[in-house]
């Protein structure tokens, strides 16, 4: 986020605004509620983690991983990014709303909420029918 705001500062009438910060109601880029974000949330992260641990799984051909993870991850993107600016990584959310601050600053526990719950399924859909080793 640092380097981003750095370049962004560079344009002669930069304004900082939302910096692609993420949020829901009146933050979210599509105006979906708390619910909707955080069904987003924990659903894409859920789907990004099973892709990881898939692609990455020792029956998997080596070096099809980054193309699985990548494509998966174009995906949750164009998916969610009308709904919350698209988290999946609270290291994400929390560097913009270090810059944005008040709004940013109040909603950032969902993204940091949503993905450890996402995460927490994946782990245990992964044990139950993908982690056969």
């Amino acid at each position: 986020a640092a380097v981003l705001y750095v370049i962004a500062r560079g344009k002669a009438d930069f304004q900082l605004g939302g910096f692609a910060a993420n949020g829901y109601g009146e933050h979210s880029p599509g105006g979906y509620s708390l619910t909707a974000a955080l069904v987003t949330e924990v659903v894409m992260t859920a789907f990004f983690l099973l892709i990881i641990l898939g692609s990455t799984h020792s029956r998997v051909p080596v070096g099809f991983a980054p193309i699985a993870i990548g494509l998966g991850l174009t995906l949750i993107h164009l998916v969610s990014i009308p709904v919350t600016n698209t988290s999946v990584n609270p290291a994400r959310s929390t560097g913009q709303a270090l810059f944005v601050g008040d709004w940013a600053i109040s909603q950032l526990w969902l993204f940091w909420v949503a993905p450890l719950i996402g995460a927490v399924i994946a782990g245990i859909v992964w044990k139950i029918v993908g982690d056969d080793s």
